[in-house]
């Protein structure tokens, strides 16, 4: 694959290409529950997460999001002498919340004159017909991108993480943004490591993205966090994370089946909270975990797309 000395293709070089600059991610959170956790229809909060959804920083959310915006962009402007930014609204299920609340919140997002875009993480079962409408406003006035949870197209993983959503109305979400907001970035979040996983089951998922409307894919392994059910499942040994190099092996085989043209967000999990982690340890040190991956595919010759079309 020819993207410089790196065996994959980076969301980085997407950013690139499309603002002429590079652009850093301001992490929100102003979503304050999900659909699990409100306990709809039956379901339970995911097995896998804490107290605090994917909020990078549990604090961001008893912050006005005015706060947080400045307060994420001044740090990355005195480390990384960022001036571009995209506003990452993350935690929890962001589109749960009124779309008219939302859409206050996209813009006093874009009020800023550095902000050059939005991107929103939810659910495939969160998607109404008002935020779809948003997300064309938006996509018009410039960078959208949406990324659905998705985390497995396996029903029997979906149903052991108790997702309370199944690979079907990912498919459907998926394809309805797509043909309904056809300016919109569209992305997924995949979780590997999980039980009863194969290798087969990770050649098809890439197979199945290959021929999806999809641009992108951000790849996570299962970790364990405290005081969630999959810790209680980790402590009666019911639960064994995967091993960092069986995770290289799985995320290597993924990459060979995916499209070369599909950018990737990040090739496995951080605990950025650190005290919360339970297990695998690898967890916790992301420039060392992803320096060594890079160097598994680059010492077997691996690099993404190279097995596209190997198989019928």
């Amino acid at each position: 694959m020819a993207n410089e000395a790196l065996p994959y293709n980076p969301i980085s070089r997407f950013y690139r290409d499309t603002f002429n600059t590079k652009v850093y991610k301001i992490s929100v959170s102003v979503a304050e529950t999900c659909p699990n956790r409100e306990g709809l229809k039956g379901m339970q909060t995911c097995n896998f997460c804490d107290q605090w959804g994917s909020a990078a920083y549990k604090q961001n959310l008893e912050k006005p999001l005015s706060q947080q915006i400045e307060e994420v962009r001044e740090v990355l402007r005195r480390k990384r002498g960022a001036d571009k930014f995209l506003v990452y609204f993350q935690a929890y299920t962001t589109t749960f919340a009124r779309v008219s609340k939302l859409r206050e919140q996209f813009e006093l997002a874009l009020s800023y004159p550095d902000v050059v875009g939005i991107v929103v993480g939810t659910r495939p079962d969160c998607i109404s017909q008002s935020f779809i409408e948003t997300c064309n406003e938006m996509a018009e006035r410039g960078f959208m991108a949406v990324e659905f949870g998705v985390q497995s197209f396996d029903n029997d993983i979906l149903k052991w993480m108790r997702r309370g959503h199944t690979a079907e109305q990912s498919l459907r979400a998926i394809q309805q943004i797509s043909a309904k907001c056809p300016k919109v970035n569209l992305g997924i979040h995949l979780i590997f490591g999980c039980p009863g996983e194969t290798d087969q089951m990770i050649i098809e998922t890439a197979l199945r993205i290959n021929d999806l409307p999809l641009q992108n894919v951000k790849l996570h392994h299962m970790h364990v966090l405290k005081d969630t059910p999959l810790a209680e499942e980790y402590a009666r040994g019911e639960f064994v994370p995967v091993e960092q190099e069986e995770y290289f092996r799985r995320c290597t085989l993924f990459l060979q089946h995916l499209r070369e043209d599909i950018a990737v967000h990040r090739l496995s999990a951080l605990s950025s909270r650190w005290d919360e982690l339970v297990a695998p340890a690898w967890s916790t040190y992301k420039m060392e975990t992803y320096q060594k991956q890079i160097e598994f595919m680059k010492t077997r010759g691996a690099f993404q797309g190279q097995l596209v079309g190997a198989r019928a």
